[in-house]
């Protein structure tokens, strides 16, 4: 598991509680990635994968042949997509 700069600078400004939750479904992520169907993104945003927590937004990518995943963006579902 990796974050990006821009990943560690958008979780840094969020609220701690929220900041837990967060990095708490991050984790999940990296344990049961393998059990999931990731939703890949169209568009601007194709070859990203999308992970919900409540109104908030991750964005990162899977290298498969790998097993290697990098978040690239955290940030509110309304900003989220306009970045």
């Amino acid at each position: 598991m990796q974050f990006t700069p821009q990943a560690l600078e958008d979780l840094s400004q969020l609220d701690n509680v929220v900041a837990k939750r967060i990095v708490d479904k991050i984790q999940w992520l990296a344990e049961h990635y393998d059990q999931i169907q990731s939703e890949m993104l169209t568009g601007t945003f194709a070859n990203f994968y999308k992970l919900r927590v409540g109104d908030w937004r991750i964005l990162y990518t899977c290298d498969m042949a790998h097993c290697h995943i990098t978040i690239h963006v955290i940030a509110h579902r309304s900003k989220v997509y306009k970045s």
